[in-house]
């Protein structure tokens, strides 16, 4: 299958420097090119894009209010936004995750992992940067309790969803967790989507931010916390 993927950056020669690595793979094909956030969010709904590379800062409407936007349009529901910044452990980087980010990755990341990237969020996965997943995991312990999310919402889960969600925070994909407790790719991709469904997100990173935040996966040290590398 290939991936239709919309590129949202101010800058042009950003674009057609994505265009032509997209464009070399044959797999992936560019749905469209936006120059502000506004208009990415117009080119989701009409480009039928599967992944959405999001520059933050924009002029207008920025990267975070597209992001939001684009996640909360139940049309749009198969849209993944993979978010691209030169801080990838600020407070804008936290805030696009809130905002239903699939992924964060560095301005300088390897073409080889910003293609892999692609295809992972495309897929369902979320992908983290190490430094981006270590200040995500910080800030969250430092600030409890901000999701909304209540116990009763988190009785809603089965004990294998359980034992999901605490894999899934930990940052294992979905082979991983298949492999970890001994069932199919096909079973774990749907204990994760049933998850998301209760717990009311849109995304695994933001399965992870609601992990710590809340307390239901302790990690004493941030420092040592792998990246949701799938």
């Amino acid at each position: 299958m290939t991936v239709r993927v919309l590129l949202a950056d101010e800058q042009a020669l950003i674009r057609t420097s994505f265009r032509a690595l997209i464009e070399s793979e044959p797999d992936l094909e560019v749905a469209g090119e936006a120059a502000t956030g506004e208009e990415a969010v117009m080119l989701a709904r009409s480009s039928r894009a599967d992944v959405v590379l999001m520059n933050i800062r924009m002029p207008g409407t920025d990267g975070l209010a597209a992001t939001r936007a684009i996640s909360a349009d139940e049309d749009l529901a198969g849209v993944r936004v993979l978010v691209l910044t030169n801080h990838e452990a600020d407070e804008y980087a936290l805030r696009a995750l809130r905002a239903g980010a699939s992924g964060i990755l560095g301005m300088g990341v390897e073409v080889s992992d910003l293609l892999r990237a692609i295809r992972l969020v495309a897929g369902g996965e979320a992908l983290l940067s190490p430094s981006a997943t270590k200040a995500l995991i910080s800030h969250y312990l430092a600030t409890p309790d901000l999701t909304g999310i209540s116990a009763p919402e988190f009785r809603l889960l089965t004990e294998r969803e359980r034992e999901v969600f605490v894999l899934v925070a930990t940052g294992l994909s979905n082979d991983l967790i298949a492999e970890r407790l001994r069932i199919s790719r096909s079973t774990a991709k749907t204990h994760v989507n049933h998850i998301m469904t209760k717990l009311g997100v849109r995304g695994r990173a933001q399965l992870v931010a609601i992990a710590y935040q809340t307390g239901f996966v302790q990690n004493p040290d941030p420092d040592s916390s792998p990246g949701m590398n799938a």
